[in-house]
């Protein structure tokens, strides 16, 4: 199967913490599962995640078992008409729309999946050091 899927661990201000690049024949809660297996041993601390419904499931308890943190799905109202800005989930897509602003990431160039990763992090590590910049007069 064509294409790709990039699951992404944010901290609340949106900067990315993991990313993880697999085929699109995954399901989403297997590639969550990868996210949560890399961060394991870097973030002991993180408490709670927030996701959207389609990391429902068995992975909440599956997170809560072997990652020992709570994932809490954030769900659209099923009464909602249109489009509405659900609380957390704006997060996450605020980064997607930051990350495809850079050319190498607005389509799937990469053949392999670690260098899309590795441009991932390069151009947030990029948007990252300008904002410090900014800040600091530099």
């Amino acid at each position: 199967m064509k294409g790709r899927k990039r699951h992404i661990l944010v901290d609340t201000l949106g900067l990315i913490l993991k990313v993880v690049v697999h085929s699109a024949d995954i399901q989403d809660r297997d590639g969550a599962k990868l996210v949560f297996k890399r961060m394991r041993r870097h973030f002991t601390k993180l408490k709670l995640i927030w996701a959207d419904g389609g990391y429902a499931g068995k992975l909440i308890a599956w997170v809560k078992r072997y990652q020992r943190c709570k994932l809490e799905i954030v769900k659209r109202s099923d009464d909602l008409k249109g489009f509405k800005v659900l609380p957390k989930r704006w997060i996450v897509e605020r980064t997607f729309s930051w990350l495809s602003k850079y050319r190498r990431l607005s389509k799937d160039y990469e053949y392999r999946a670690d260098t899309s990763e590795a441009l991932i992090y390069i151009a947030m590590t990029h948007l990252m050091v300008r904002r410090l910049s900014k800040k600091k007069g530099f």
